[in-house]
């Protein structure tokens, strides 16, 4: 089967459910795994995908995903007769959902389950862990010039909620609203997550947001962007991972 990845994530789990061979177009963006992803061809980013070249590549399948990519470019595939999949998870839930829909697709279902349950079981294991235990509330930053957060609708939420997080501005109506620095203090998040995607934030980041907020400097940590925010085959460390962001909040030291 030959398949065009437009996103990431997307191109990370068709490696893993052993379907590397078949890729023969991806992003830019597409950078894991490495040594994979360096030998396939290039066809733009996520918003600017070269439609011509994918339809001249032949693909059986382009997996799309809602947010990393735009309707009109899916309409501009399905009028050149190309079959395309749109994925949307927003939980560690829909992505097992997810998992098993492209794995079907791939015919590799046996590796798309084997995935599936395991984000299933890792995720049910660690909202036992949270019962019971007082919630810690977080905001996370996803960008920089304005500040922007996440909403409860956001697989960034769900992971962090899961692990027994509540997000300060978990209630915004956008899903990646703006705040401003006089906002986020007056929220007063036990922590302040600073995402190393899609804006790099750096310790700096941190130093200049402390001040700016007038929270102490200890709330403001950086954290794995790629672990928080890609859902597929990355998933599982994910779970895990969220909990242990959680719990360094909830057990300083």
């Amino acid at each position: 089967m030959r398949v065009v990845s437009l996103c990431p994530s997307l191109t990370e789990l068709v490696c893993d459910l052993g379907l590397a061979d078949g890729l023969v177009g991806v992003t830019r963006y597409c950078v894991h795994p490495a040594d994979t992803v360096a030998r396939i061809e290039k066809v733009g980013g996520t918003k600017d995908p070269r439609i011509g070249r994918i339809v001249e590549l032949a693909p059986d399948l382009v997996l799309l995903n809602e947010e990393e990519n735009r309707r009109e470019d899916a309409e501009a595939l399905a009028d050149a007769g190309l079959r395309y999949h749109v994925t949307r998870p927003r939980t560690p839930a829909e992505t097992a959902v997810m998992v098993r829909e492209v794995g079907a697709l791939l015919a590799r279902e046996e590796a798309a389950e084997a995935i599936a349950r395991d984000v299933e079981e890792r995720s049910e294991r660690v909202r036992r862990a949270a019962r019971g235990r007082p919630a810690v509330r977080w905001a996370y930053l996803i960008w920089r010039k304005p500040w922007m957060t996440v909403n409860a609708e956001t697989f960034i939420d769900a992971l962090l909620t899961q692990a027994g997080g509540v997000n300060v501005f978990g209630g915004r109506a956008e899903r990646y609203p703006a705040v401003t620095a006089a906002e986020i203090g007056a929220a007063d998040p036990a922590a302040v997550f600073l995402s190393t995607e899609p804006f790099p934030f750096e310790e700096k980041h941190a130093d200049e947001l402390a001040a700016a907020t007038g929270l102490g400097r200890e709330r403001f940590r950086i954290v794995d962007g790629e672990l928080l925010s890609w859902h597929g085959s990355r998933t599982p460390r994910g779970v895990d991972y969220a909990e242990r962001v959680i719990q360094e909040v909830a057990e300083p030291g």
